[in-house]
């Protein structure tokens, strides 16, 4: 049995992981990274980046073929033909790239990797079962980023025609039928890749609408979209197994129980924390419902273990992961360091794309604001109508007394890209007339941002 000692110990190598063994690395404090398969953890390999791969793919092949049909700017297509199998090994190329890319940041930070699967013993120890055997880490930091696991449903337990999101991004090919159960963003996003690229899907969902998390105005340009594309959508439903035969998915709902065909049955009903199987049982932490409880420094329970990422709660993106990782190296290098984010924005890929950032219009006035809002459909945006992508708009959401921001929403093709400003505005506190004093370059999507602010000062100048 080999072992090493280390200042820092960092179970779990998905986004949050790597970046708090590279930040730690980046501070000269020894650091060990440990991870059982394939460094980037679910974002990179079989969630963020191969989905958005394949979404984009679909979205090329879609458009395809609706220039065999349709030639509005001269541009015609003939029988243009999927290869599905190359288009998967597309999408495994870009995460094998990025596998190596974590990998030669690691070792650039001159972190150490020890590949296995890690238990710990206690706060401060880790035994791995490696290839050559256990492995006994002895640490005096510990970052549990261990992440999370797609949840099941016991009606509909994983296996065969019932997969996951994981299974839904390797198929051997496209299904003639796929039932989605969940109309959150996981399963709409591969539904509508899936109906892109020829598959029936039909939607099923608990609640009333579709992206029951988002509030309806942001939701209903999805809606059409998926109207257009085919889809069956049915809410107020829930899917209770397998018929007799295995070959259909069993759906109650208000006129009765109905029989839904499908090659296979993704089921996308949300993400719970993988906190079995690495020893949470021998730690003494404090936990908040399904997961391990953190204070503003993301510090558990135990002196000097630390815990990032989905494992800690909503909302379960990589990005926060990221940021709590290298804000947890900051605070074991010795800075002074506390997670008090204005705003964490939100990006649903479904088509057209869903952006949220800060409160929402109903969010700002329940939480006791006067507020004024100010709208700018897409369809008066010059660079929205030249890339066909007209449905949507974007929703600045703001205080009446002062105009500080509080909120900014939009839907629309490309507006995942207009994140990045909208973040920006609510963390360094912009007010309406810092945006609309602000020159955006023109033609370009961010002036619907431009124009949305100047609306809810309501100095609209292409409206």
């Amino acid at each position: 049995m080999g072992e090493i000692t280390t200042k820092v110990l960092v179970l779990g190598g998905g986004p949050g992981g790597y970046v708090a063994a590279i930040r730690a690395g980046q501070h000269h404090l020894d650091a060990v990274l440990v991870e059982e398969t394939r460094l980037g953890g679910t974002c990179l390999n079989v969630g963020c980046i191969p989905s958005k791969a394949l979404i984009h793919a679909a979205e090329a092949y879609d458009h395809a073929r609706r220039q065999a049909t349709s030639a509005p700017f001269g541009l015609s297509v003939e029988r243009p033909s999927l290869d599905f199998r190359r288009m998967i090994g597309w999408k495994d190329g870009i995460v094998g790239r990025l596998n190596t890319g974590v990998a030669a940041l690691l070792k650039k930070s001159r972190v150490k990797i020890v590949r296995g699967h890690g238990t710990m013993l206690d706060g401060k120890t880790c035994c791995v079962e490696t290839d050559t055997g256990p492995e006994t880490i002895r640490a005096e930091h510990v970052v549990l980023a261990t992440g999370s696991v797609a949840a099941r449903l016991p009606s509909l337990p994983f296996g065969g025609r019932v997969i996951s999101s994981t299974e839904a991004l390797s198929l051997a090919e496209v299904p003639a039928t796929l039932a989605v159960v969940g109309a959150g963003y996981i399963g709409l996003e591969l539904g509508i890749a899936y109906a892109k690229l020829g598959a029936k899907v039909t939607v099923i969902e608990a609640a009333d609408r579709i992206l029951p998390l988002y509030d309806a105005e942001l939701t209903r340009p999805v809606s059409r979209r998926l109207q257009a594309l085919g889809v069956e959508t049915m809410a107020n439903a829930k899917a209770t197994g397998l018929s007799d035969g295995g070959d259909a998915l069993l759906v109650e709902t208000s006129g009765g129980r109905r029989e839904v065909a499908a090659d296979k049955i993704l089921v996308a009903v949300g993400r719970r924390p993988r906190t079995d199987g690495w020893g949470l049982e021998r730690l003494d932490l404090a936990m908040t419902g399904p997961f391990i409880g953190i204070d503003e420094r993301c510090a558990t329970s135990m002196r000097n273990v630390w815990a990032i990422g989905d494992v800690t709660g909503e909302p379960m993106l990589a990005h926060r992961a990221m940021a709590q990782g290298a804000m947890v190296a900051d605070i074991v290098a010795g800075h002074r360091r506390a997670f008090h984010k204005v705003v964490i924005p939100a990006v649903c890929f479904t088509d057209p794309e869903i952006v949220t950032a800060g409160l929402a219009p109903d969010e700002a006035r329940t939480a006791g604001y006067e507020v004024r809002t100010g709208v700018f459909p897409l369809q008066a945006n010059g660079r929205a109508m030249t890339l066909q992508a007209e449905d949507g708009f974007v929703r600045v959401t703001a205080r009446a007394d002062n105009h500080l921001v509080l909120g900014i929403q939009a839907v629309g093709a490309g507006v995942s890209e207009l994140s990045a400003a909208f973040g920006l505005a609510l963390e360094m506190g912009a007010r309406l007339e810092d945006i609309a004093g602000t020159i955006h370059a023109h033609p370009t999507l961010g002036e619907a941002f431009h124009e949305a602010s100047l609306n809810g000062l309501g100095e609209s100048l292409h409206i």
